[in-house]
């Protein structure tokens, strides 16, 4: 069981392959996903300070793309927990000032995944 460690101290375990969305959220994680785990809005950002994954989805590639951010953080709606990870959320209820986190992200990733290399 993958192994996630927010970088406040806290850290738990969770199945392999849950979305990193709803481990951070059914843990009491504050962080946001204000478009439900689709890939839309990047408020899920999280930045990586150990076990990146090296795979990506191609909805987070395109979404970071567009908006000229490859490479300044990740899409915890489009990253499967399947290895030990340490992150930071970026984007909170309590930075922001929001009422709530958003919509109940799906069980599986959003759209469905096509999966491809992290660009370096």
């Amino acid at each position: 069981m993958p192994k996630i460690t927010v970088t406040d101290g806290d850290s738990f375990e969770v199945e392999d392959g849950k979305r990193l969305i709803l481990a951070l959220r059914d843990n009491d994680v504050d962080i946001l996903h204000r478009c439900g785990g689709f890939a839309g809005c990047t408020t899920c950002r999280v930045e990586f300070s150990e076990g990146e994954p090296t795979r990506m989805t191609e909805a987070e590639l395109n979404r970071l793309n567009e908006q000229s951010q490859v490479g300044e953080f990740r899409l915890s709606c489009q990253i499967e927990c399947t290895q030990d990870m340490t992150v930071k959320p970026l984007m909170t209820l309590e930075s922001t000032g929001l009422d709530d986190r958003g919509n109940q992200p799906q069980d599986n990733i959003t759209p469905d995944p096509v999966w491809t290399e992290k660009p370096a």
